[in-house]
């Protein structure tokens, strides 16, 4: 089959893509920055298509040919308002389908919705009606999951950093709900079962076991051999709660609060027409699901992250010109360019950033108090960079290795800000340069940068100097963060 898929970049299109390559299918990619799949397994398996759900144009031409699509798009985090994206989103496609003859399905994922309408959050509802949509307009098999259990999902990451870091904690009562957590694997399974399965459309429900959320932490504890106390309150408001999962784990606020305001109430699945359509697919338990993550965590093998998704600020691109404030620092290494670039593109996550540890951390806990990401993103991969996944409070804008590496920043700063790196041949070693460039938003902008400029000197002259120290010594260390 000749298949689309959008959200090829994001937690379940980037495992999806290599899955339905798998069982031989034609796979074109809808993707804002072609760049972003250039360096993923499969992107020279793939075709690359530029485009953007708001434009029309782009979205028809991106189906034409096209035997099925995976709408695997969702506005929250790149707008406020990300209801009426998502409905947008929704309506474009739905009549780019239209003149599309060749088309014969979509398959979108979509959230388990409470029995009652009022207990709906504003994200579980932005995905029923995105589901509605698209079934209204086009042959749609519309997949409702709950919560979804994997390496580097946002549900995982809840649950593993507020279990790990938290001996005893008070909670409010609604974690006593029963949600129906799924593994990424049935997933997937389900997804390019879906697409093949002639005549499958509508909704269908699927899940694993029937846990409340307190279980499923406990349970978290159990599989890492913790004992952990969890004693339920009759306090504590979703949106307060949300702010409390942003503070202690990596997800952020923004993303946290939907999550939380999806088990206030039990939400469970209905697994009969999962179960006809499908009975050879079984979903494993949330227990199997815990363990495979936390195998893949331990070895290095997250394939995708809830923060891979490019965020919601544009993709600014690096530019010298004028009303840019530059600190350009450059060292001669005796090493190969290799080993440079494995030297700085290893920074950040569990290593850290080698230098003035402390002072990191405070930057990075004073980013999460005004709403940014802080440190807690942590990356992917110990070593390995994608264009466009997030390290820290940086997202990666180029990562060509072993030349260049360029991060932007994502902190709440007054402007816009990059740090780079270059490793050039040179002499039987190699150049390396390290820039921290900075476009200031006004006088507040400029304020900030030569307030923090003291500060600069010597924690960029220091990191340079580690980077350097760490590529001649082959990083040490390094294997402990693997």
């Amino acid at each position: 089959m000749q298949i689309l898929v959008t959200g090829a970049t994001g937690y379940v299109g980037g495992r999806l893509v290599p899955r339905l390559l798998r069982r031989g299918h034609d796979v074109r990619v809808f993707v804002r920055d072609p760049a972003r799949v250039s360096n993923r397994p499969w992107g020279d398996q793939v075709e690359v298509f530029r485009g953007d759900m708001s434009d029309p144009a782009s979205v028809r031409a991106a189906l034409e040919g096209m035997d099925a699509a995976f709408y695997l798009v969702h506005a929250m985090g790149h707008s406020e308002d990300f209801a009426a994206t998502d409905r947008q989103w929704a309506h474009t496609f739905v009549a780019a389908a239209t003149e599309c003859p060749t088309l014969r399905k979509t398959v979108y994922l979509g959230g388990l919705l409470p029995e009652v309408d009022e207990a709906r959050s504003r994200h579980l509802s932005s995905r029923a009606e995105v589901g509605e949509i698209l079934r209204a307009g086009t042959p749609t098999l519309e997949f409702r999951a709950g919560p979804v259990i994997g390496s580097g999902s946002a549900s995982f990451e809840m649950v593993r950093y507020l279990t790990e870091r938290l001996p005893a904690m008070i909670a409010p009562r609604w974690i006593r709900n029963r949600v129906q957590p799924v593994g990424v694997r049935s997933v997937l399974v389900y997804l390019c079962e879906g697409v093949e399965r002639e005549g499958a459309t509508g909704i269908v429900e699927i899940g694993a076991d029937r846990l409340s959320f307190r279980d499923m932490m406990l349970q978290y504890a159990e599989v890492r051999g913790l004992k952990r106390l969890i004693v339920p309150v009759p306090i504590l408001a979703p949106s307060l709660a949300g702010r409390w999962v942003g503070l202690v784990t990596p997800i952020t606020k923004a993303v946290a609060i939907p999550l939380v305001e999806g088990i206030v109430h039990p939400v469970l699945a209905d697994t009969t027409r999962a179960q006809e359509l499908f009975p050879d697919n079984e979903p494993m338990t949330y227990r199997e699901a815990v363990r495979l993550a936390l195998q893949r965590v331990d070895e290095g093998q997250v394939m995708t992250r809830w923060s891979g998704a490019l965020g919601s600020a544009p993709a600014y691109r690096f530019e010298d010109r004028e009303g840019m404030a530059q600190e350009i620092r450059t060292r001669w290494v005796k090493a190969a360019p290799e080993q440079v670039y494995r030297s700085f593109a290893s920074l950040g996550g569990r290593r850290g950033w080698r230098v003035w540890g402390p002072l990191w951390r405070l930057r990075g806990f004073v980013d999460q108090l005004v709403g940014g990401p802080g440190l807690r993103r942590g990356r992917r991969h110990p070593v390995d960079l994608e264009q466009g996944e997030a390290v820290d409070f940086w997202r990666v804008e180029e990562a060509r290795a072993p030349e260049l590496l360029r991060l932007r920043a994502e902190m709440k700063v007054p402007g816009r800000a990059w740090l780079q790196w270059e490793a050039i041949p040179e002499d039987r070693g190699t150049r390396l340069i390290q820039t921290a460039s900075f476009v200031p938003f006004g006088v507040p902008g400029a304020l900030y940068w030569y307030g923090a400029y003291p500060a600069h000197r010597f924690i960029f002259d220091d990191l340079v100097d580690a980077v350097v120290d760490d590529a001649e010594a082959g990083i040490p260390g390094l294997h402990e963060v693997a």
